[in-house]
């Protein structure tokens, strides 16, 4: 375990969940910006934003360009049939890819709300009903690190769910900059990160009189109520996050990974030397944690599942 990468045990239940041993192992470095990590087929796929590039990742093959242009592509999650499911940026749209490496066959879910264009769809879920639920802030169209800068449609930054048979409501209108976001097992709670407190695409700085925390709303079909905040996040703000099987919060964060009990209680911390943007769990069993943070790419050991597992390993 390196002197910069480490596990920090605050509660003894977190180290039941976490491999503390071996600690973070770094697979994957020199890129820009890596966010939108997956596991499908096998495979981690994540993005380097800045680069707008789609990358792969095989045990002992490395990481290898998988997509040249993925049109500054954030958040990715799998849907029902294992398909891959992508925010990008650039298109300021959500979409499916059929084949993850081939830019021909893509199907647009979403890509404009009430007749105007959305802002920068950033992070995506799927629910067991098929309905694709992001979050749509604008770092996107804020400058050219994260997409293409352009003037907002939109009246805000929204959470949206997109039903299987095309209709998007917004589900949520009163957020800052709605960011990562996870159901719980059960399906009857969504969790939702609101990053406010970065004060722009290029990462310049913190203002914590903004929103840095997680919001959890009762779900009751397309309907978010009774929303309240679970957990604040610091230092830094939340953006990528998950559930696992167990309804543990795992949250990104400016020092790497925070798991949050059920009641926001912080159980332990995946420490790490540069921002945390979002992770995933996959690998052969489903419980090796994949963290995108900042350049590099790590893999932590687990005894944790995703609350939504779907995946074909």
């Amino acid at each position: 375990m390196s002197a910069d990468a480490f596990i920090e045990i605050i509660d003894p239940a977190f180290a039941a969940m976490i491999d503390t041993q071996t600690g973070p192992e770094l697979i994957a470095s020199g890129f820009t910006w890596t966010e939108g990590p997956v596991w499908m087929n096998g495979t981690l796929y994540f993005n380097d934003i800045p680069a707008k590039k789609m990358w792969k990742w095989r045990e002992g093959a490395g990481a290898t360009v998988a997509l040249a242009n993925s049109e500054f592509a954030n958040g990715n999650t799998l849907d029902l049939l294992g398909r891959m499911i992508s925010c990008e940026h650039g298109g300021r749209r959500v979409i499916r890819r059929h084949d993850p490496e081939d830019p021909e066959t893509v199907e647009i879910i979403a890509e404009r709300y009430d007749g105007k264009r959305l802002n920068s769809p950033n992070d995506v879920v799927v629910r067991s009903d098929g309905s694709v639920w992001f979050t749509d802030p604008p770092y996107g169209i804020n400058s050219d690190i994260e997409g293409y800068p352009a003037p907002a449609e939109q009246d805000g930054c929204y959470v949206f769910c997109a039903l299987p048979d095309g209709t998007l409501t917004a589900v949520a209108t009163d957020f800052d900059k709605p960011n990562g976001l996870a159901f719980s097992p059960d399906e009857t709670q969504l969790y939702i990160a609101d990053s406010g407190a970065i004060r722009g695409a290029s990462f310049p700085g913190i203002d914590y009189d903004l929103p840095h925390h997680i919001r959890v709303f009762d779900v009751t079909g397309t309907t978010l109520g009774n929303g309240r905040v679970f957990a604040t996040i610091t230092p830094g703000v939340p953006d990528g996050l998950r559930v696992d099987h167990e309804g543990n919060v795992w949250s990104s964060a400016l020092d790497g990974v925070h798991c949050l009990a059920p009641d926001g209680r912080c159980l332990g911390k995946i420490c790490l030397p540069a921002q945390t943007s979002n992770l995933c769990f996959g690998g052969p069993e489903g419980t090796d944690m994949f963290i995108t943070a900042s350049d590099r790419v790590w893999r932590v050991r687990t005894m944790r599942r995703d609350a939504a597992e779907r995946t074909t390993r």
